[in-house]
């Protein structure tokens, strides 16, 4: 039996959805709005009472990472799950992480917390070392996308720099084919298999910058767009007013480690879960148009 969490998300739905499409795999999801909806537990992070029940009969945990809130309240929320895995006997929790490339953004502090957290449990892990998803760098051109459509100039915190960006749905793939193998493993042998132990970098095998965004927003627009960087003051000042002050300090974090140039790619594994990833330039126009369709 595998279990899905988060599949209200993108990401944990779109791994739901793919390891229900293979024959003869046992899938549940799990959510903190589940229980009413054939098939999907109630798993609320925030309440940890609610996860061991959740995860009894459980042997493959796909264990999607709970972002999108200040830093204690990840890791208390990650911290619940771990216990939880441990008390219902969960065999193998897979782990969706954050790639080496962004190890000095301010999001990696709970992800590797974590991943020492998963270390010490007494079950098999994988750790699957998500990149950043193309689909984020299409909502930073999204957001320049009126003043590239009046001016020709699209303005994003970028400096020079470039980064490594991958399709949600192949960090899915990923996540699917690991945990259907997983299972396979458990089911033929009794014991976790290859992919236990396992650290599977998965950032994009391309990288982007302002001047590719540009380009795609020139292409959806049917405009020429010039690329004008941004100071991080200016970007700060602006982003004030539209996030949460954690949600602030994460994308500055972001944006000063591109325009440091310190999150150039290095190289991983993700041809070898996902053999042809789909083009992120190619899923960055196709999100764009789409967004900017309605």
């Amino acid at each position: 039996m595998i279990l899905v969490t988060g599949v209200s998300g993108r990401l944990g739905g779109a791994i739901l959805a793919g390891l229900r499409a293979l024959d003869g795999v046992e899938v549940a999801g799990a959510s903190s709005s589940g229980g009413g909806t054939a098939g999907v537990r109630l798993a609320d992070f925030d309440r940890p009472r609610t996860l061991e029940p959740a995860f009894a009969g459980v042997d493959v945990l796909v264990f999607v990472s709970a972002g999108y809130a200040e830093d204690d309240v990840v890791l208390a929320r990650h911290g619940a799950v771990v216990r939880a895995a441990a008390a219902a006997g969960v065999r193998h929790v897979v782990y969706t992480s954050l790639a080496g490339s962004g190890e000095l953004l301010t999001i990696a502090l709970a992800h590797r917390w974590t991943e020492a957290c998963l270390a010490g449990a007494p079950f098999a892990v994988t750790v699957l070392r998500n990149g950043l998803y193309a689909e984020l760098a299409a909502g930073l051109a999204l957001a320049g996308a009126a003043g590239a459509a009046g001016s020709g100039t699209f303005a994003a915190p970028l400096g020079g720099g470039r980064l490594p960006v991958v399709a949600r749905d192949d960090l899915a793939a990923a996540a699917v084919r690991v945990a259907a193998e997983a299972q396979a493993d458990l089911a033929a042998a009794g014991e976790p298999g290859r992919h236990a132990g396992r650290t599977y970098e998965l950032e994009g095998v391309a990288a982007v910058g302002g001047r590719d965004l540009a380009g795609a927003l020139a292409g959806v627009l049917g405009r020429p767009v010039v690329y004008r960087p941004v100071p991080l003051g200016e970007a700060r000042t602006a982003l004030a007013g539209l996030m949460e002050p954690y949600q602030v300090g994460h994308s500055m974090s972001t944006y000063a480690n591109v325009v440091a140039g310190l999150m150039e790619g290095r190289g991983g594994d993700l041809t070898t879960l996902v053999p042809e990833p789909r083009p992120v330039l190619d899923v960055i126009t196709a999100t764009l148009k789409a967004a900017l369709a309605g």
